[in-house]
């Protein structure tokens, strides 16, 4: 979603970073140490990308996510002085990019630090969509995202390499499952007509073959906080009332009265709604939330 953002970084800000920089005696955080003497200082914008970390670096890291809670918008996140003091002490940063969280950046520029690591998941994506920063939700871009921050896990402790290796082989092992599913559904209900009330599933569509009829002007205007142009709202509208989908899938994170209309035409026509998610619920795993997710829609399909 590229949808305006508030943010908020606070004047307090580089006071506090100054004062952490100083306490630590101009030591920089994010300098390869080769050695498993402490843990690994990461943060990560989103939590499923602190989630991912955890997995590949088990217990030689320390990760903080800063968005977390599946109820909030993440385009209306409001980072704090705590997120920065985290930033500053980081060896280790992660963020999606792509205009997605720009107010990482902003709090990356308050503590500048030559020696920490920064990886922007969508600069190591291999299939990025246009115009769709949503990468995470491609299995082949989070392999790639894992591979990354698996060789910059290795640059920071050298001398536990061959953990994070293991940890690394064990996380694609555990993909299976839902490429499985992708496939299955594919299989099944390839060229099978959907709505979208925006972009981000478009990654998993995609690869299952589904036939996404929603106008992307519509799904790329809702993704950046914009009223769709009234023809693909007439046409969108029309889809529903006229049985063209299957099933609609809806983001909950990114309502407007345009997709809680569509949503509420659609319950009327006893049109299913699968609901997806841009932050990963609490209790999952990155496996479990996609996993879940595309078992919904198989079913929903299969309705």
């Amino acid at each position: 979603m590229l949808k305006l953002r508030r943010v908020l970084v606070f004047p307090l800000l580089s006071l506090v970073v100054f004062y952490l920089l100083s306490a630590c005696g101009g030591t920089s955080a994010g300098a390869p140490t080769g050695s498993s003497s402490s843990m690994i200082a990461v943060v990560a914008t989103e939590n499923f990308y602190g989630d991912l970390v955890k997995q590949l670096g088990g217990n030689r890291v320390s990760v903080k996510s800063l968005l977390s809670d599946p109820n909030v918008d993440p385009h209306e996140y409001e980072s704090s002085v705590q997120d920065g003091i985290a930033v500053s002490q980081a060896q280790i940063v992660i963020e999606n990019g792509d205009g997605y969280d720009t107010w990482m950046d902003k709090l990356l520029s308050a503590s500048p630090n030559a020696n920490r690591f920064v990886i922007t998941a969508v600069r190591v994506a291999p299939h990025p969509l246009p115009d769709n920063p949503h990468v995470w939700y491609g299995i082949d871009n989070i392999m790639a995202i894992a591979q990354s921050v698996t060789e910059t896990l290795k640059k920071v402790d050298s001398t536990d390499a061959a953990l994070f290796d293991r940890n690394l082989a064990t996380f694609q092992h555990s993909l299976a499952p839902i490429l499985q599913k992708i496939n299955e559904i594919k299989q099944k209900y390839a060229g099978t007509p959907v709505g979208l009330t925006e972009t981000i599933y478009l990654y998993q569509t995609t690869a299952m073959g589904l036939k996404v009829v929603t106008p992307f002007d519509f799904e790329k205007a809702i993704a950046e906080g914009n009223d769709p142009p009234s023809a693909s709202m007439i046409t969108t509208n029309n889809q529903v009332s006229h049985h063209e989908i299957k099933v609609l899938i809806y983001n909950e994170q990114t309502i407007t009265p345009i997709t809680t209309n569509l949503e509420n035409q659609a319950k009327a026509e006893h049109i299913p709604i699968v609901s997806v998610t841009e932050t990963m619920p609490p209790s999952k795993t990155y496996q479990t939330w996609m996993l879940d997710q595309l078992n919904m829609l198989e079913q929903a399909l299969g309705g």
